[in-house]
């Protein structure tokens, strides 16, 4: 007999070979019915499967949230089929599920058109209301191939060969369709629901290689209900209204071109928002006592060799050979030229902890598919910091981040703030025993901080355990932005010690902190979370002041000077175009406020102020405003410094 212990912690004896499905009918018949798979010690199992071994076990129904996953990966199969059903010959390759959705790869002499989604939904219906039962075969190489040599599925053939020998080889059926697959798949599929849409189509090279085939791609996504695909067409819908690269475009901040792949070309909008945000962290680290620091952008390849990038993150570095036959590296991170500068004379205890920062750029090479705007580039700037400190100030150090981490994106209107756990991963340098001494002082500074978070196993960086943060957004869509870092490797690989109290040298911890992360990837977030409609002090031209005549030409360039020696980055349209041309150009940048002027307004000295979006008008005399916008435009740091000063 085997032991299976359920959620509620009561448990059962059962014989091995046992199914999942006869465990859900052993406990009622109305469990069976719902039942769509199960979990085994956390793993997702077929209901079929037997069960062999002693097992914490959870039965799933369709609501699950883990079922979510497989109602995708039932859905790609079930597209797959209507595919190869409406156009034979056609041929399926590989078909996972991805965030959000799923996709299939095709290999087909015609090309699909967006024409053909609504057709290819319509059989997947049928499909669906077929309520065919998923069936699993475990079969041997030879056979595996025969029955896809019969098909002309020649990729299918590909991929048996790359399956290691020893690995089962398993075959899923929906009546006379069959794919290739690891499985688990739900019990049948009408399981599917009506929860699904068809998104777009795009090409893919076969395996990601460049020099072989290209595919085409198909996306999809699915859901448990119909209103919850409803809700994320929405915010698909939304999502394309606050792309940040058509607002950029709009707002005139940057672009990119074909000469330097993944690295942006900022317009002085652009650098005028991304200098606000240096601005703003540079005097939020001063006032924690960090020093800021600039180390090189290329060093020679054997610091990357002793640090363990070059082994973990060598295929990403960018990499150039001198005339003189040495190697360096662009850097992909700051943490080894910041060992170099606490190296650089003899460091105490005293010393301890010793906070540096720097706005470094660093640059990693991405694949060209992976590219996406400024949320992801190859040369990118991080707020990057370190504390080298002792054992016994990791609590303290870790839980005055995690304040400053949430007290930062308060300020820049997020919330709801997530944090994940994300432990050691598979590639990684240093013995065990340093790993569960850095994983235990990160757990315990979490708990010290009364922070809640999930565990996201498996994803720490090379040299340490780290906490991820996760920024909701306006739409719902998630980011991860922030992480915190403890690392008892790299010090010591790269040679870092202080003096401690009993006179020996001691290696430092070193806890890597970003707080915006990459600093285009947050302005790209910032975009689109604010639909461009930054907060005033943010916004690159916070005040456009605009002429109805020219006779006001003069005036106007009163106000600017007014404007722009209030501090604030203002310009303004003296053009010879009518005021409503003007309004709708200004607001389409995302203007915060026009100061709109004329021959009344120069005579009184008074402004007439609008703002984004709406189309009221407010009269005030031109000290009232520039008072007004520069009380608004004052950074929430700055005010609530000036409000602590003053209680």
């Amino acid at each position: 007999m085997i032991s299976l212990t359920f959620p509620d912690g009561s448990a059962r004896d059962v014989k091995p070979g046992v199914t999942g499905r006869e465990v859900a009918e052993s406990i009622a018949k109305s469990l069976a019915k719902k039942a769509v798979a199960v979990a085994l010690d956390g793993n997702l199992h077929d209901l079929a499967e037997p069960i062999t071994a002693a097992a914490r076990i959870r039965i799933l129904t369709r609501d699950d949230p883990e079922a979510l996953a497989l109602i995708r990966h039932d859905a790609a199969h079930v597209m797959a089929e209507a595919v190869q059903e409406l156009y034979p010959g056609t041929q399926v390759t590989i078909g996972p599920v991805i965030e959000n959705g799923f996709y299939y790869d095709f290999a087909r002499a015609e090309p699909f058109t967006p024409d053909d989604l609504p057709v290819i939904e319509a059989k997947m219906a049928e499909i669906i209301a077929r309520d065919s039962p998923f069936t699993c075969e475990v079969v041997d190489r030879a056979k595996a191939k025969a029955l896809f040599a019969n098909k002309g599925e020649t990729f299918k053939l590909e991929l048996i060969d790359a399956i290691p020998e020893g690995q089962e080889i398993k075959i899923y059926s929906q009546r006379e369709w069959l794919d290739l697959c690891r499985g688990p798949h739900m019990t049948s599929t009408g399981k599917v629901g009506k929860g699904f849409k068809l998104l777009k189509i795009a090409g893919a090279y076969w395996r990601g290689d460049s020099t072989k085939p290209m595919l085409q791609r198909i996306y999809g996504t699915a859901f448990a209900s119909e209103d919850d695909l409803k809700a994320y067409l929405h915010q698909l819908e939304e999502a394309e209204k606050r792309d940040h690269r058509r607002l950029g475009r709009e707002m005139d901040l940057f672009h990119f071109q074909e000469e330097a792949p993944g690295a942006v070309f900022w317009h002085a909008h652009g650098w005028a928002l991304f200098t606000a945000l240096i601005g703003y962290m540079r005097r939020r680290q001063q006032a924690w006592g960090y020093f800021e620091v600039n180390s090189p952008d290329m060093m020679d390849k054997a610091l990357w060799v002793q640090s363990g990038h070059w082994e973990k993150f060598g295929d990403h570095m960018y990499v150039t050979e001198t005339p003189d036959e040495r190697v360096y590296a662009c850097k992909p991170m700051n943490c080894p030229g910041h060992v170099q500068i606490f190296k650089h004379g003899l460091k105490s205890y005293r010393d301890l902890p010793l906070r540096i920062a720097e706005f470094g750029k660093v640059h990693r090479y991405e694949p060209s598919g992976a590219l996406h705007g400024l949320l992801r580039v190859r040369h990118f700037t991080q707020d990057d910091a370190h504390i080298f400190c002792t054992e016994d100030q990791i609590t303290e150090e870790c839980v005055k981040l995690n304040e400053q981490l949430l007290s930062i994106y308060r300020d820049f209107g997020f919330e709801d703030v997530r944090i994940k756990f994300s432990d050691r991963p598979a590639k990684r340098v240093g013995a065990d025993e340093v790993w569960d001494k850095a994983e235990a002082a990160l757990k315990r500074a979490v708990e010290a901080a009364g922070l809640t978070y999930e565990l996201n196993p498996g994803e720490g960086a090379f040299y340490g355990p780290k906490l991820e943060y996760v920024l909701r957004d306006a739409i719902g869509r998630d980011w991860q932005c922030g992480t915190i870092q403890v690392d008892l490797n790299l010090p010591g690989r790269l040679g870092a010690f202080y003096i401690a109290p009993d006179g020996e040298k001691t290696v430092p911890v070193m806890i890597h902190r970003a707080m915006f992360g990459s600093l285009e990837r947050f302005t790209g977030i910032l975009i689109e979370h604010y639909a461009g409609h930054l907060p005033l002090w943010l916004a690159p031209v916070q005040a456009v002041v605009a002429t109805i005549v020219s006779d006001a030409d003069v005036y106007a360039e009163e106000v600017l000077a007014a404007l722009q020696a209030a501090g604030l980055r203002a310009e303004a349209d003296l053009r010879n175009e009518k005021i409503n041309y003007k309004v709708r150009e200004h607001s389409l940048a995302k203007v915060p406020v026009l100061l709109v002027v004329g021959k009344r307004e120069a005579e009184e000295k008074t402004v007439s102020v609008r703002r984004l979006g709406s189309q009221a008008q407010q009269v005030m005399t031109l000290d009232a405003a520039v008072r007004m916008l520069m009380d608004e435009a004052v950074p929430p740091d700055l005010r609530q410094a000036a409000e602590t000063k003053a209680a």
